[in-house]
């Protein structure tokens, strides 16, 4: 039960910047191989330039709200690595307004990434997975445990809460691992400019947590993490 993965494949979608980043970078330290997407071509280029390791590490360009461009990073990693043993849905982002008072043309495309693209990624990668024995991480937050009021990003959120526990019943009998990895507030590039919490964690203890779903032996399915910054109280 000590087991841990080791020298395995995983794709981070959105994987240029905050917590995609530095698990990229966390598993390419202790061995792994790793593929991200970033919609970016320039900031996809500029991480892979700052992480080097190019032959443990593949950029794709990809939306992770778009069908064909998911499949094809999912089919590309699995071409260029062999295998897939994990996939961490991990991009989304905040409109920063709400519904209330906010302007209902930003909504779609943070409605469209948070929700459908983790649905689109357990499409593309369950097979693979189910190949490997591998894992499914899904990047919630503690928003999507806790309502706010008319808070469409916290509504994504628990979308996602609800999708984690669906794919769960859908693959457990498949040897498929399904984990929900829920952070509080973090310091990351997420905010978009506004102001961050004094008390919010950086982005290495989410990664720290989702590298620890992935370390789970065969046989054991890690279901649920939150991560809240001391001082979060809600």
């Amino acid at each position: 039960m000590t087991m841990t993965m080791s020298g395995k494949t995983v794709l981070i979608t959105g994987g240029t910047s905050g917590i995609g980043a530095h698990t990229a970078r966390l598993l390419l330290d202790r061995g792994h191989r790793v593929a991200v997407t970033g919609r970016d071509e320039g900031k996809l280029k500029a991480f892979l330039d700052e992480a080097g390791q190019p032959d443990r590490l593949l950029g794709l360009v990809a939306d992770a709200a778009d069908w064909q461009a998911t499949e094809a990073a999912v089919t590309r990693t699995v071409e260029h690595f062999g295998a897939l043993d994990a996939a961490v849905a991990n991009a989304g982002f905040m409109s920063g307004d709400s519904i209330g008072a906010g302007d209902p043309t930003s909504w779609a495309p943070m409605v469209l990434t948070n929700v459908l693209g983790p649905a689109l990624l357990a499409h593309a990668t369950l097979p693979h997975l189910e190949a490997t024995g591998g894992r499914l991480v899904l990047i919630g937050s503690v928003a999507g445990l806790k309502n706010s009021p008319a808070n469409l990003y916290s509504a994504t959120k628990w979308a996602t809460t609800g999708l984690a526990e669906n794919l769960r019943l859908h693959v457990t009998t498949r040897g498929i691992g399904v984990t929900l990895v829920n952070p509080g507030m973090i310091d990351t590039p997420f905010w978009q400019g506004a102001g961050v919490p004094p008390f919010a964690l950086p982005p290495q203890p989410i990664a720290e947590a989702i590298c620890f779903a992935l370390d789970q032996p065969t046989g054991v399915d890690l279901n649920t993490l939150t991560v809240r910054p001391m001082g979060q109280p809600a």
